[in-house]
């Protein structure tokens, strides 16, 4: 696939991802349990995989050849990273908004971007933190900060952020490992092992919670709330596609491009949402620009290095 083709397909991933924490987040309410709402999701997605599995051969086909790569055992883990997303932003999207949840998000992405490119845990390899990197991922925490001017600045907000954060650390992990499991099959390959792995665990963290037991008033009957599902397995789709054809970087800009424009058109359009306020749209502007500044680094590193890089 064309690198272009590949990451028109992320950012249309990245508005997949906001609208995703949207419907999560109000089947969460009005259930009565956040995690009742990330199974609903997970087990949604499972269920398009399996059809997929019944239907296409060539997702049939991707997993034999995956099982005579013999990868390491943690090359497996990355829907472990979906699970905990889909599970924090059931939570934390009511309570942040999208803008804020995706901004301190995307926050985290910079950093583990960082720190997965520097461990070489994606199919471009090992890839040096160079003063563009860091300084996007300081610029991106730094509007993590902004995004929050006028909110309560307790000890609760500071930890619903920093959640935040982490979710997005577990996404920049996700997606190196995924695209992993992409490389050494296929695209639907990565989409099947992802499921495989995060809904289990999604159902475990729900049982602990006691979410299990079904909702307190009844399942909500507006059709969107059950488009998690759906939605998650369009994500993992378009990220395993970037990773393979345009690198872990320009597919992570990407993503965050995607998921900056849906999750500000939300806010804003969302009934009884918190609007287009200037502290988000601020910070908004100021995670384009961490966007910006660490997309330079993978293009003066491949001049330098004569090898091309993701």
């Amino acid at each position: 696939m064309p690198p272009w083709l590949a990451l028109a397909l992320v950012t249309l991933a990245g508005v997949a991802s906001a609208a995703q924490g949207a419907a999560n987040g109000e089947l969460g309410t009005r259930v009565g349990h956040a995690t009742l709402a990330a199974v609903v999701n997970n087990l949604g997605g499972t269920l398009l995989v399996v059809l997929g599995l019944a239907v296409l051969p060539s997702m049939r086909t991707g997993l034999a050849a995956l099982r005579r790569q013999r990868l390491p055992w943690w090359s497996y883990l990355g829907g472990l990273g979906g699970a905990a997303i889909v599970v924090l932003g059931a939570y934390l999207v009511p309570a942040l908004g999208v803008a804020v949840f995706t901004i301190a998000q995307v926050a985290g992405g910079s950093l583990g971007g960082l720190a997965v490119d520097r461990a070489g845990l994606a199919p471009v390899g090992r890839l040096a933190l160079t003063g563009p990197r860091i300084a996007g991922g300081l610029i991106g925490v730094a509007a993590v900060a902004l995004a929050q001017l006028g909110q309560p600045v307790g000890e609760l907000a500071v930890g619903l952020v920093l959640l935040a954060v982490a979710g997005g650390v577990a996404v920049a992990l996700q997606t190196a490992l995924n695209g992993r499991i992409s490389a050494a099959s296929s695209a639907a390959a990565g989409v099947a092992v992802n499921f495989a792995v995060a809904t289990p665990a999604v159902l475990l963290v729900a049982a602990l919670a006691g979410a299990l037991a079904g909702p307190d008033s009844g399942w909500p009957t507006a059709w969107y709330l059950y488009t998690g599902g759906l939605l998650g397995v369009a994500i993992v789709a378009g990220l395993v596609v970037g990773v393979r054809a345009a690198g872990v970087l320009r597919t992570g800009l990407a993503l965050v491009a995607g998921q900056l424009g849906g999750a500000l058109l939300l806010d804003a359009l969302l009934p009884g949402g918190p609007g287009a306020r200037p502290a988000v749209l601020a910070g908004a502007a100021l995670t384009l620009l961490a966007v910006v500044v660490a997309g330079r680094a993978p293009r003066r590193s491949a001049r330098h290095h004569g090898r091309p890089v993701g």
